[in-house]
């Protein structure tokens, strides 16, 4: 059919450019998220439907996160800090393992002392707590510049697709 295969195209195009924005922000630490990314189209007698698969936290990335003290890096996103509805030691996680990955530790400014991995997790969560994750549209601006494209492709698709199906149809009457 070729509205399947104008959902394929659209689909591979929307997850290989939002890979390619995760890499160009390098936001690809362990690389879960890129390797999550998928999508699958369903069929049904009667609809096609058009499924993206991604990590949990892949919104938090796209729609990024506003702070508790300041919305700046994230003015127009749905999440906050500090609200109670988010997962407990979510963040706190993500960035112990971040800052130990990546064996980021900063310096004491008094002794010089670097700080142990987990002063400095705390510092960074705080921060981040207080002034929010910015937003990245990894996902968000692929899709949205795809689907832009998708209406007129889908008509002319579908139209081809009638054409085979009464095609068939009268092939089948003779």
């Amino acid at each position: 059919m070729q509205l399947d295969a104008v959902l394929e195209i659209f689909g591979e195009q929307v997850q290989n450019k939002a890979k390619a924005n995760l890499r160009k922000r390098d936001k690809h630490d362990t690389g879960k998220l890129i390797d999550t990314l998928k999508f699958e189209i369903k069929k049904s007698k009667n609809s096609l439907q058009f499924i993206l698969y991604a990590e949990d936290y892949a919104t938090f990335v796209d729609k990024g996160v506003k702070g508790k003290s300041s919305s700046a890096k994230a003015p127009s996103s749905p999440f906050q800090f500090g609200t109670g509805t988010g997962k407990k030691g979510g963040l706190t996680d993500g960035v112990n393992g971040w800052v130990q990955r990546k064996r980021i530790q900063f310096k004491d400014r008094n002794s010089g002392k670097f700080l142990s991995y987990k002063a400095t997790a705390f510092l960074m969560i705080r921060s981040i707590y207080h002034k929010g994750l910015k937003t990245t549209n990894f996902l968000t601006a692929p899709f949205e510049s795809e689907f832009k494209k998708l209406p007129k492709k889908l008509v002319e698709a579908y139209g081809l697709d009638m054409v085979k199906l009464l095609q068939q149809s009268l092939k089948n009457k003779k």
